[in-house]
């Protein structure tokens, strides 16, 4: 009777390279584009220097481009807002990287904190606002790369306060 398992018989399974996926240069899913985006986050250094902060509209610098994909920081004062919108055929992650920003939709609104991420997918209709007293920062990943922004009516103003 053979005691070797079958992994000690083909020996160390992290030593056959042949047999790993290479790693990616780009994100390609969007586990992937959420990864980026929270390493990003977690690294201060490539985006707090960059942050600007304008009282009479939001302001917006690319971060990073890749194949098929770009990457976007804002900051926002508060009382900005983006208006009521979605993003045509992309998709996205945003990642609120300081303070706080309230994302209104057509189901409520909710209150997303420093780290929290919401993921889309092509057409979701949001608003995104700086309701608090403070100023906020958030990074915003889109796939394809944003190229489409269609504004839409005020439906989500109605949304009561309590929701």
């Amino acid at each position: 009777m053979n005691s070797d398992s079958d992994l000690q018989i083909a020996g160390d399974l992290l030593e056959v390279q042949h047999l790993l996926r290479p790693a990616r240069e780009h994100p390609a899913t969007v586990a992937e584009f959420v990864g980026l985006a929270r390493t990003i986050a977690a690294d201060r250094s490539q985006w707090a220097p960059l942050v600007q902060y304008d009282t009479t509209t939001r302001w917006y610098h690319r971060l990073r481009t890749g194949p098929g994909y770009e990457v976007w920081l804002l900051s926002w004062v508060p009382g900005q807002g983006s208006g009521l919108h979605d993003h045509g055929l992309s998709c996205g992650v945003l990642t609120v990287l300081d303070g706080e920003l309230t994302e209104r939709t057509d189901r409520g609104k909710r209150t997303l904190g420093s780290g929290a991420q919401r993921v889309f997918a092509p057409g979701y209709v949001h608003e995104v606002v700086n309701d608090s007293l403070e100023p906020a920062v958030s990074l915003h990943v889109y796939h394809p790369g944003l190229t489409d922004m269609p504004m839409h009516t005020a439906q989500c103003a109605a949304v009561p306060a309590a929701v």
